[in-house]
């Protein structure tokens, strides 16, 4: 049975292909590439199609419009409040795309085009290498809509700028300007808008005319420990995330959200 092409398998994604790069853009700019339903099903499959694409060697991954991404959709927010055995499948969703971005042998260029938050931040963190706008702002505010940031913001934070720092931004949601986060090293790069997409050209073009299976194995290599960890956090942040999907104080944060208000949180 001949298989649907990889540019054509995706409703909220979008792959491009050219020669032997792949470009995954995240295409909902209307809603800041919010991830609805539809959205994380896919982005908990791409990279494991991606990963078994014969004809592509580096991947480009960015959001349309002016935004990477920013986070969970509100609407579906909802509900899953409304329906919390569907969290069920939202957990499973949220290990897949952590795990398959660790598993993927190819390196994964983040090109972090305006801001990434929640979701989009995990999204943006786990890739291989960072490049943001310096106009961007990159943060996990899963606890400003009374939500444990548990897709990933645990696992990976502390591993690039230490324990102490990533308990301050993610207890806080705080978002931290690209210029700054390339200084303390939670992305890479921060350049001019206009810049980005020379510095990420340029910097695929080194890859792409590199030693292919040298640059896999030593990414592989690289990522065996970090692999190690996030598999022993994953579980129970996902977990704990679920469990504040519950709570009175994240239905309120929704609710200010479509109010326009900001939330009144009684810590329940």
């Amino acid at each position: 049975m001949k298989r649907i092409p990889i540019e054509e398998r995706y409703e909220t994604l979008k792959v491009e292909r050219n020669g032997r790069l792949l470009t995954i853009t995240m295409n909902r700019p209307d809603f800041l590439n919010a991830s609805d339903k539809v959205m994380h099903e896919e982005l908990a499959e791409v990279f494991y199609d991606v990963a078994s694409d014969r004809d592509s060697d580096v991947v480009v991954f960015t959001g349309a419009g002016r935004a990477f991404s920013s986070g969970g959709d509100i609407g579906w927010m909802q509900e899953m409040i409304d329906q919390p055995e569907t969290f069920e499948q939202t957990a499973r969703e949220a290990k897949r795309i952590v795990f398959s971005i660790l598993d993927l042998e190819k390196p994964l260029i983040a090109k972090v085009n305006g801001h990434a938050t929640g979701l989009g931040a995990t999204l943006a963190l786990f890739c291989d290498v960072i490049f943001a706008s310096d106009e961007a702002k990159i943060g996990d505010p899963h606890v400003s809509i009374g939500f444990v940031a548990g897709d990933g913001g645990p696992a990976i934070w502390p591993q690039l700028i230490g324990y102490a720092r990533a308990k301050e931004y993610l207890m806080s949601g705080e978002l931290i300007p690209a210029r700054k986060a390339a200084e303390m090293g939670l992305i890479n790069h921060a350049v001019p808008p206009k810049e980005l997409d020379a510095a990420v050209d340029a910097y695929v073009q080194k890859l792409l005319n590199g030693a292919t299976k040298a640059i896999r194995w030593s990414k592989i290599a690289t990522n065996i420990e970090l692999k190690r960890i996030v598999h022993g956090v994953m579980d129970a942040s996902v977990a704990y995330e679920a469990l504040s999907n519950r709570t009175a104080d994240h239905q309120e944060a929704v609710n200010a959200f479509r109010e326009k208000r900001k939330p009144v949180f009684t810590g329940k």
